[in-house]
Formats: structure tokens, sequence, C-alpha cells
């Protein structure tokens, strides 16, 4: 199924189903429909996807099984505008992130790389005949995309330190083709992806230029990165470049330097908010429930006073978040989001999910660093909801989509107008 949202109706009243950790209500400010609609949207997930994210996380696999719901769902459809998803608000959007995130922070990376960085890449600096070959079969899982940006040397400085080079060439035919050679590391989705977005500089004029990797394509070897521990069940692979050969009809042709790449990321990096936003909800709600189904001393330890005061700090840095994300969201509707704004949000809300994954394995206890939905002690069935992933998973969410420090520093840099980190 997917969702149509165009009531345009504000409600007064939240439905049964609002998230609890929304401790303001702050769900209030999207539609009737929008509601409606992320409730389905938990529905499912809470009843198709967070009940098995452990298996999928020890196993270190991705749910393949589950990308056609995806797509029914319309969850593949956030990035361009030939999905009813995209003509509705980024709030809303944002919540279907958290969402996403709280019932499984993996299954929300697999998205954000497939529909975020990838599909916004081809929506942002596709030609049309690009967008009508891949966005509808992206959009219904029938194709699984990646994002090929960083390398084995360059994360934080992949702007002026990007090593992978495009060279053009003319085929005897007269038509151009390019040339690729590099490498490229922890790229999400990218041991079993059909498409790969590449970054590379052009050897002519020393731009970032991107093209679409089909793979398998000679040349082209992605390695699944072993014994991770975080996002385990999402696939990152190595990927090596060996004279892999692209028409210039692959080639992006908006894309016309770093600066092209840098909207891209700006447009993510909100999202990525919303995905550790969800981290800590998910986190919280399985710290709470354990609390009041946990019997010490003859009563449960949610009635102990320190085990209060670790769910109201958490919950306080989970609301706070929440104003953040909403707020950065309206100013991409609005327009006026800058990458500034985007850096602010990411690296707030990521540090107060550290915070709060921190404090809700610390409330359950010894229990909390074992996956399981459920365990038996002293004769007691106790919800576990594993806490002990999202604490592992986490520390990926805080590191992506560009460290804190270098969050931080591009805050800075708006701030005081001078660079530290160039």
């Amino acid at each position: 199924m997917t969702f149509t949202l165009s009531a345009p109706d504000r409600v007064e009243t939240a439905p049964a189903e609002l998230l609890d950790a929304d401790f303001y209500a702050f769900q209030h400010q999207l539609t009737a429909t929008e509601q409606r609609a992320l409730a389905g949207i938990r529905r499912f997930l809470d009843t198709e996807v967070r009940p098995f994210a452990d298996d999928h996380w020890e196993r270190a696999e991705s749910p393949r099984h589950l990308f056609p719901r995806f797509a029914e769902l319309g969850l593949f459809g956030n990035a361009f505008p030939e999905t009813a998803l995209f003509e509705n608000s980024s709030v809303f959007r944002g919540w279907v992130a958290m969402e996403i995130s709280r019932a499984d922070p993996s299954t929300a990376t697999f998205i954000g790389v497939h529909s975020g960085l990838a599909m916004t890449s081809i929506a942002v600096g596709g030609s049309p005949a690009q967008k009508a070959e891949w966005m509808p079969r992206l959009a219904a899982g029938e194709l699984v995309a990646a994002f090929g940006l960083t390398e084995p040397g360059h994360g934080s400085d992949t702007a002026r330190g990007l090593e992978t080079t495009a060279e053009r060439r003319i085929r005897q035919d007269g038509t151009d083709e390019w040339v690729l050679n590099g490498s490229k590391r922890w790229i999400g989705n990218g041991a079993f992806a059909d498409l790969v977005v590449i970054w590379a500089r052009d050897v002519a004029d020393d731009q970032v230029k991107g093209f679409l990797v089909r793979t398998p394509t000679p040349g082209f070897v992605g390695t699944k990165i072993e014994r991770k521990q975080s996002l385990r069940a999402v696939e990152n692979a190595d990927i090596v470049l060996q004279d892999v050969v692209v028409p210039e009809s692959d080639r992006l042709p908006k894309i016309h330097g770093f600066r092209d790449v840098a909207v891209v990321l700006r447009l993510t990096r909100a999202d990525v908010a919303w995905q550790a936003l969800g981290v800590g909800v998910g986190a919280y709600e399985a710290a709470l429930a354990y609390a009041k189904a946990r019997v010490q001393f003859g009563k449960p330890i949610a009635s102990f006073q320190l085990v209060q005061q670790k769910l109201a700090d958490a919950l306080a840095g989970i609301t706070a978040s929440i104003a953040l994300c909403m707020r950065v969201s309206q100013m991409q509707d609005e327009g006026t989001q800058r990458d500034h704004h985007s850096a602010m949000a990411k690296a707030f809300v990521s540090a107060r999910m550290r915070e709060t994954v921190a404090l809700c394995r610390e409330i359950c206890g010894g229990n909390g660093i074992q996956l399981g939905s459920e365990a038996q002690y002293d004769g007691q069935i106790v919800p576990g909801y594993s806490v002990a992933r999202y604490f592992a998973d986490a520390e990926a969410v805080f590191t992506f989509e560009g460290t804190f420090d270098m969050n931080s520093l591009i805050v800075g840099r708006a701030i005081t107008g001078i660079a530290a980190f160039v």
C-alpha cells in the first residue's frame, strides 16, 4: 500500500497511537492524514521489522525479503518528485525516518542510503533520461542503490582529498566514455547494490563528478566488510574500481563540482538527525518497558528514584532533539536551510542520542548487553527489546554523515566566519 498525504487540515488532538516518547506532542503539528500514515508505518515496523531485527543484526544480513514491502509503503520515495511522499512536508518525512530508526537503525541506514543519498543524487544531478530509467525501479524496490563517496584515506576531508579519478576518452564510434580508478570504503548497501553512485575527480579539470556505475561492471569489485560491531545488518563494502568504463550517458550532468555534492549531503544530513533521534527513542522505549517489568527488592525498578532520574534525563534529551529536528525540517520546506543548520542538528541530536543509549543500557544492567526480545529471570518474563543493539548502533550513527567534530566546526565557521578545518 502507499499513502496519499494531501489533507491540509491540522488536528488539535492526537490519535490513540501517538508516540509516547513525544512528550510535548510535537506530532500534533502534522496533518491528520500524516498522523494516520505515520501510525500505519509504525504498526508495520513494530510487527514486521522490530521483532526480527536482532536476528538480522547478529547474522550481519540486511532484511532483503522486506524490500518490496518497504516500496509498497512508499519508504523508497522520499527523495524525488515522482512519488507522493516527496510532495509532503520534510517534517513528515523526518518523522518517517525516525520511526524506521526507532524500529531498527540498520534498516533506517539501508533506506537512508538507497532512497536518501543515492536517489537524491540522481534527483539533484541526473538528466530526465536517467531519472526515467532508474527512479521508478529504485522506488519499487526492484533495484538497490548505494552511494560511493568515502574513501579509505578520506572521510572528513573528502572535498579536498578525493583520490578516485575519472578520465574522459573518446571511443572509436566518436562517443565519450569515462574510465574510473580508485577505491571506496564503508559504502552502505555496496555489497549487493545494483547501482552505485560513484564520486570521482576529473583528471582534466580537477572537479568532482558523479557517475552511475552499474554492477557488475568489469573492474568493479565490492567486498563486504566483516566483523563490524555497529549497524551490523547494513552490508557495507570496500569497493575497488580498476579501469571501470562508464558511458557519458551515465555521468550525472548537473554535477559540476563538490558544491553540488554538498547539496545532496545538506538534504540528507537533516534526515540523519531524525535517524539519531529514532535510535534514542527505541532505546528509551526498551529501557522503560524493562524498568516496569524488572523486579528487584520486591518491586519494579521503575519505582526507584535513580532509575526515574535516568528515564527523565533520557526523555528530556529526546524532547530537545525533536524540537531541533522539527525546526531544521521546517527550514528545509521554507528554503532557508543551510549547511550549518543541518550540521548543528546532526551534531546535537547524535550527541544526545549517545547519552540516551548509555542511560538506557545502564537501566537494564547486565541484561542490557544481550540481544533478545525477552528473557526469564527468577520466574519473570522481562522484555529486553535489545537495548544492546541500539547502544552499539549509536556509535555508527554518531560518526557517519559528518562526525560530531566536523559538524561542530561547520557551525563554528558560520558563527565566526573563520574556517578551522581547511
